[in-house]
This record gives structure tokens, C-alpha cells and sequence, in this order.
């Protein structure tokens, strides 16, 4: 009979651990600002925002993990050429968030990286279109050329930029 009661008790702890690991498992804390992405079997399945949130255990995964704060990133220093022919040294800050999380994860490899190229090549496009004078009265104006221009190429990355 003793032997019966232990191995009820046993089987109940074991039930119980496996209850609370399932339980672990399943619930899902967001913090504000993040957004995690869920697949199910290796294809998405949808996105969760800041809260409590729950998933299928052992099915379902959070593949990424993307904060949707506004993050700075250094443009390193880079040559350019005015439309007058002169050479200048021009590196920046580019300012961004991520807007969809669903295409930052699954439109683009490594969105910062492709951003911080785009900013680039759209600052050597935007100065040859310039003399050098202008380039120092109409930052302004340059700065609104170039986030426009890097907000329509990176639309389909779910990212938008907000200045440079």
C-alpha cells in the first residue's frame, strides 16, 4: 500500500512539474516598445505586441525579436563629389525605427546594415546634384532630399527613417 501511495505521488510531482513547465512556456511577456515574431513550424504565423501574450508550446517559436524604438546608427565617413567637381569628407547620423516588424524580419537580411548603405549612396547622389556653396546653405533641403529618398527604398523593409 506504502509503495502504491509513493508512486501516486511521485506521478503527481512529475504531472505538476510538467503543468508548470507547459504553463512556462506558453505564456509570452512583450515588453513595451518590442514585438516578437512568431513562426509555427517554421513559417510566420503572426506578431506579438507588448503585453502578456501566449504561444503553443513546443510548436510555436519567437524567431525574432524586434524593438520598435528609434535607434541611431553612425554613417561612417565617406567621399563625395559636388556637381562642381570639388571632393568632400561627409559622414552622418541616421535616425530609425522599425514600423513592421513582420517585413524587417522577412524583407531584408540585416535592415541596419541596408539602411546605413542606402543613407550613404543616397548622400553621394544628393551632393553631386549640388554645387559647394549650396551644400552649406541648403542642409535643410538636403537632409529632406535624403530621408525621402530612404524612406521609398526602404518602404518594402518595414523601416522608416525619421532624420540624417
Amino acid at each position: 500500500m506504502d509503495v502504491l501511495l509513493s508512486y501516486l505521488l511521485s506521478v503527481q510531482t512529475l504531472l505538476l512539474v510538467f503543468v508548470i513547465v507547459l504553463l512556462k512556456s506558453s505564456i509570452k511577456f512583450v515588453p513595451q516598445n518590442r514585438a516578437y515574431v512568431i513562426e509555427r513550424f517554421g513559417k510566420y504565423q503572426s506578431t506579438k505586441e507588448a503585453g502578456l501574450n501566449f504561444i503553443i508550446p513546443f510548436i510555436d517559436r519567437v524567431s525574432a525579436d524586434r524593438s520598435l524604438k528609434e535607434k541611431a546608427v553612425d554613417v561612417p565617413e565617406q567621399s563625395a563629389i559636388t556637381k562642381d567637381n570639388i571632393s568632400l569628407s561627409v559622414d552622418g547620423v541616421l535616425y530609425f525605427r522599425v514600423l513592421d516588424p513582420y517585413k524587417a524580419t522577412y524583407g531584408i537580411d540585416d535592415y541596419v546594415f541596408a539602411v546605413t548603405q542606402l543613407a550613404q549612396t543616397t548622400m553621394r547622389s544628393e551632393l553631386g546634384k549640388m554645387e559647394l556653396d549650396k551644400t552649406f546653405e541648403e542642409r535643410d533641403v538636403l537632409n529632406t532630399n535624403i530621408v525621402a529618398a530612404i524612406n521609398e527604398a526602404s518602404g518594402p523593409w518595414g523601416i522608416q527613417v525619421l532624420r540624417y
